[in-house]
């Protein structure tokens, strides 16, 4: 039964690679403006549960559904691969830890974001390039970079313009895998204010995978916690993590507190 007010919901996702079972039967649903943190170790299923949710992986068993801006609940499996593409376009957003696979690197900042306007049928170059400016504004990057291509931003710099890509186009859920995994620290912190910010001010939904625990509780308004492919623990996430019920996540919160 689908949950009245979710924006997404899963049913039963599976995966399973030779005699591994990567995702076991998981379940859930995320509203509009809520942020879902996904967690784990390295191997628990979290990210092959984000690729499946965002279509980007076909699940072995389970459904996927999406509620459209039209109101109607679709089944992910069903669509075209033209509304397929449309949706990736304008609706949802991608952003991946190695921010190299989320954009263009010999383009330059201005063209990666551009790009995504002229998919839904921008074409005034003067219109796009405002557009492109006013969002490197939004991630902290100087307008005078406009035309540098990614290979000459830092690492910080590069995911900060992968997420001007991705919110260019107003989209309404973002998938977000471990979006600051192999930034120092100072870095990350600011990134993690710059999404915390963007995500309340638009209102977004935003499903994000994370081992860092630190980083969920910063972000995130519910917590899954994920272990061998199944969801070991759920809820709020100041409960889980100031009260874990199950021993996995016991273990995962003390050995934060013992770092």
């Amino acid at each position: 039964m689908t949950a009245p007010d979710a924006l997404l919901e899963a049913r039963g996702l599976a995966k399973s690679y030779g005699g591994r079972m990567a995702c076991a039967g998981v379940s859930l649903a995320i509203r509009e403006g809520e942020v879902l943190a996904v967690v784990g170790e390295s191997g628990s299923g979290k990210s092959t549960l984000l690729n499946m949710l965002a279509g980007r992986l076909a699940p072995d068993a389970g459904e996927v559904h999406y509620r459209m801006r039209d109101g109607v609940m679709r089944d992910m499996a069903r669509l075209s691969e033209a509304e397929r593409r449309v949706l990736m376009r304008t609706d949802w957003g991608f952003v991946h830890q190695d921010a190299a696979q989320g954009l263009r690197m010999n383009v330059s900042a201005g063209g990666n974001i551009g790009e995504r306007l002229m998919a839904i049928g921008g074409r005034h170059y003067g219109d796009i390039r405002a557009k492109a400016a006013t969002w490197l504004t939004r991630v902290e990057i100087g307008v005078d970079r406009i035309d540098d291509k990614p290979t000459a931003y830092s690492g910080g710099m590069r995911q900060r313009l992968q997420i001007a890509r991705n919110l260019v186009t107003s989209p309404r859920l973002v998938f977000m895998d471990e979006p600051t995994g192999g930034l120092d620290v100072s870095v990350q912190a600011r990134l993690l204010d710059l999404i915390r910010g963007l995500s309340a001010d638009l209102g977004l939904a935003v499903i994000l995978v994370t081992h860092d625990l630190a980083v969920a509780r910063l972000l995130s308004h519910r917590i899954l916690v994920m272990k061998g492919g199944a969801v070991i623990e759920t809820g709020l996430t100041d409960r889980v993590l100031d009260d874990p019920q199950a021993p996995y996540t016991q273990l995962l919160v003390s050995s934060v507190l013992a770092a």
